[in-house]
């Protein structure tokens, strides 16, 4: 069952929707909150893993960060990883708050940028009880790691702030190619050109997605999501992976860095974006996911989900 449903974080309504499985008893579940990649929508992927995850007995929800999609909040489209660790936070705290949830189990997932909030968030709040992320990407990282483009982004971000001051408007940063020109610049199975296929020209199109949205690098540049991962310990950590995927690396660092309590698996031939919606990876994604979140959240009443 797909209802839709709001909560707070920070005072801003955010717009979610709740699965809910088809075989729901009266029995507690064990609960899984999904968060969507940066400048995504729930309609998207992170709402393709909510909804597969519901069938295979969990109680799900996924939203809309603040600012973006349904949610309210201004401006805009705005990226801020900080507020987006609240926002999880807050969906936790919803999900809990539901009568057949089991408060003690409830499980986090993290796709894309999504990945590392949902890492970052579990360091400190306890309550996450088993941690999960696909095709997990730093943004920072990813687009503060060359000196040079960091010191040109962090000088453009004071430059945007004294014009937006100065009354000249919001000024977006785009990150996704902006065009299919751009897009084929980049090698085929790159993060960045299959952005382009799946948010600007293909089956991720949404009207309230932005791909990316606004960011403001000189608060972007202080987030180290991945700088605590031993503070997951002892809930336990699954990252998943494509093989091909560009991005693979920020995984293998961070699974490293957790220690034993988290593994690291791979779907052989998947690219980052195919972990997102291409049948054939998703289902590999899905099946690892429920055994992981069985195996590590136990509802209340002991009943098997």
């Amino acid at each position: 069952m797909r209802t839709s449903v709001n909560f707070f974080s920070h005072n801003i309504k955010l717009a979610g929707v709740l699965y809910i499985p088809d075989d729901f008893d009266a029995s507690k579940r064990a609960g899984v909150v999904v968060c969507h990649p940066a400048g995504g929508v729930k309609e998207q992927t992170a709402g393709r893993y909510a909804e597969e995850l519901s069938k295979k007995g969990f109680v799900t929800l996924t939203f809309d960060a603040a600012r973006q999609g349904e949610s309210e909040g201004e401006p805009r489209g705005l990226e801020d990883p900080f507020h987006r660790a609240e926002d999880i936070r807050s969906a936790v705290s919803y999900l809990s708050a539901k009568s057949y949830v089991d408060e003690n189990n409830i499980g986090i997932l993290g796709v894309c940028t999504g990945g590392s909030y949902v890492s970052y968030t579990a360091q400190t709040d306890r309550r996450m009880k088993a941690i999960a992320t696909v095709s997990a990407v730093d943004p920072a990282g990813e687009l503060l790691q060359d000196p040079d483009m960091r010191d040109f982004l962090l000088n453009q971000a004071g430059v945007l702030r004294n014009l937006e001051a100065a009354g000249e408007g919001i000024f977006q940063t785009h990150v996704n190619p902006g065009t299919r020109q751009e897009a084929e610049s980049y090698p085929p199975r790159s993060m960045f050109r299959e952005c382009y296929d799946y948010y600007v020209d293909g089956i991720g199109k949404h009207d309230r997605s932005t791909g990316w949205g606004l960011l403001q690098y000189d608060v972007l540049a202080h987030f180290r999501p991945f700088e605590h991962m031993e503070w997951i310990a002892p809930h336990p950590l699954l990252m998943i992976v494509g093989t091909e995927a560009d991005t693979r690396y920020f995984s293998d660092d961070a699974v490293q860095s957790a220690g034993e309590n988290a593994e690291i698996f791979e779907i052989e031939g998947a690219s980052h974006m195919d972990l997102y919606y291409k049948d054939q990876y998703v289902s590999q994604a899905v099946e690892k996911l429920a055994l992981f979140y069985t195996a590590n959240l136990k509802a209340e009443t002991g009943d098997s989900i």
